[in-house]
């Protein structure tokens, strides 16, 4: 009878050791950003201010070698399905255009999304932001592919945005808002949209909080900073401003130096030719300089602003006792955009800067530095396209105190994030579902090893690329092959297809066989082909 306490206590202490190794399945907070430039962020590389950011990154882990589609909805489609583009409907958004199913913007009724997965498993799921991945014509795809639809429980959906201080539409919740209460037209007003999002995505997790803390949750944060048009206040811009005086050819060598400085790239790294669409800084006028000074200051005002928001988010957590098992995922749809566009409500070019009533664009001098250390912009499978930043953070089970462990130079793609969540929820696609594309990065996070992929894939407008461990072929439309070895040459400086016949054969054929099994179309003989994305480019 004395022994029944003793056993009593070991069998407990055993049950809460079993416990302990199995910890509950994380909260997972997604937050995307829209044409943000690889080095833009201070942890890498860059000179915004983004102290939250780079908590997260100084606690957490930043990846050097991880990859998005090259532009927005493709890559937003491959995050939620974990399937290629062509895979998963949306290679374009124009499906009244084209008979081919990959390029008609709606999600296969199979393509399962990851609330469609994580719910069954006892999540609740949330979106707040851009989404971009609903089809233009209903009537020959009456698929929702509304957030709602594919299984998020609240939704706070940009439908049309095109004025950062006055969108034109915001979905809440099956509720159109046509220009938002508070919004000011001129961008006097206090309503600001990236604002908007970050204090939508506290009251949501308050509501969680309140009503569902039994439950994990996952949230989608989609902002639509620092895409065009360039609007932020007016105090983030002059906070910004004096530091791009120097211009970009100076930004670009700083930021370079710091890269290799923080290990995010070898260093012998070379750092590219300046964008042959651009001219240097010094050939400017006085007059020209000051407003391209102005057109970067205002795109770092905009992922300040993000960042600013970020910070209310994590504290939001902590308060909410929340912080230590959510696995924090941030990371850009594609590369800086060097595209020059006037659309919404047009611009007043004597309008200030930055404000509601002006419509900039970053444009390529710029661009071409935010994509530090690389060649080409969004749009493009050159590593300035489609090269991310991915900041993993999770107190619970991701602490890299370590330098030496603050960065994996692991490959991965956006194809990754859906298995990777799935693994980590302890959950599996339900029967008669495709399989994803991606693998897990789960046993990264855990500070293991993991192999290469078998291949990484892209194409887009006719741009090209297939990557096989160190080796990346890959072309513009229009463009023959280029091959390069990205352990030795990773901003693709060098190209040795002459070299490599063998190498190249293997990954053509391979290329090829991918596309036929994506649904791959060739792009010139898509009516969309016409116009190229350097059309949209205002040559300087």
């Amino acid at each position: 009878m004395r022994r029944l306490p003793l056993l009593t206590t070991a069998s407990l202490f055993l049950a809460i050791a079993h416990a302990s190794a199995e910890p509950n399945p994380p909260n997972v907070l997604l937050i995307l950003v829209d044409d943000m430039g690889f080095s833009d962020l201070s942890c890498y590389g860059g000179e915004i201010d983004t102290p939250h950011i780079q908590q997260l990154a100084n606690q957490g882990l930043r990846f050097s070698q991880f990859y998005n589609t090259g532009r927005c909805w493709p890559t937003r489609a491959s995050l939620m399905t974990g399937r290629y583009p062509h895979e998963a409907g949306h290679a374009m958004t124009q499906g009244e255009r084209s008979p081919h199913r990959a390029y008609q913007g709606t999600s296969p009724e199979l393509g399962l999304m990851i609330p469609e997965i994580l719910n069954p498993a006892g999540y609740r799921s949330y979106h707040v932001g851009k989404w971009h991945l609903d089809s233009r014509n209903r009537t020959r795809h009456p698929i929702d592919t509304s957030p709602e639809a594919r299984g998020f429980h609240r939704s706070y959906k940009i439908q049309t945005q095109h004025n950062f201080f006055n969108p034109w539409k915001i979905i809440d919740e099956g509720k159109l808002l046509e220009r938002p209460a508070g919004s000011s037209p001129m961008g006097d007003g206090k309503y600001y949209l990236t604002d908007d999002l970050s204090e939508k995505t506290i009251a949501f997790l308050k509501d969680h909080s309140d009503h569902h803390s039994h439950q994990p949750f996952f949230l989608y944060l989609a902002h639509t900073a620092p895409h065009f048009p360039l609007h932020a206040r007016q105090e983030d811009i002059d906070r910004h401003y004096d530091r791009y005086r120097v211009g970009w050819d100076v930004i670009r060598q700083k930021r370079f130096k710091k890269l290799k400085q923080q290990g995010l790239i070898p260093s012998n790294t070379k750092l590219p030719s300046r964008d042959p669409d651009t001219v240097p800084w010094d050939s400017l006028s006085n007059k020209k300089q000051e407003k391209w000074t102005t057109h970067m200051a205002i795109h770092a005002a905009m992922v300040h602003r993000v960042d600013q928001g970020i910070g209310r988010i994590i504290q939001t957590l902590e308060n909410l006792n929340q912080l230590n098992n959510t696995l924090i995922l941030f990371l850009s749809d594609n590369g800086a955009s060097a595209e020059y566009l006037i659309r919404g409500d047009g611009h007043d070019p004597n309008a200030s800067p930055g404000s509601g009533a002006s419509y900039l664009c970053l444009e390529v001098g710029w661009s071409n530095a935010a994509n530090t250390p690389f060649r080409m912009h969004k749009m493009w499978t050159h590593e300035g396209g489609i090269a991310t930043p991915l900041i993993a953070h999770w107190p619970a089970r991701l602490n890299h105190s370590h330098s030496d462990r603050r960065i994996s130079h692991a490959q991965g793609h956006v194809v990754d994030i859906l298995p990777t969540i799935m693994e980590l929820a302890n959950t599996t696609l339900p029967k008669n579902a495709p399989p994803v594309s991606g693998r897990s990065l789960a046993p990264v996070l855990a500070g293991k090893d993991l192999p290469n992929p078998d291949f990484i894939f892209w194409e887009h407008t006719g741009n090209k690329a297939i990557r096989v461990d160190d080796w990346k072929l890959v072309a513009a439309f229009g463009e023959p092959w280029e091959l390069y070895n990205l352990k030795k040459d990773r901003t693709e400086t060098l190209n040795v297809i002459e070299q490599h016949p063998e190498k190249v054969k293997q990954l053509k054929g391979l290329f090829a066989k991918q596309a036929k099994a994506q649904g791959v179309v060739e792009w010139s003989t898509l009516p969309m082909s016409k116009s190229k994305p350097s059309d949209t480019y205002r040559k300087k």
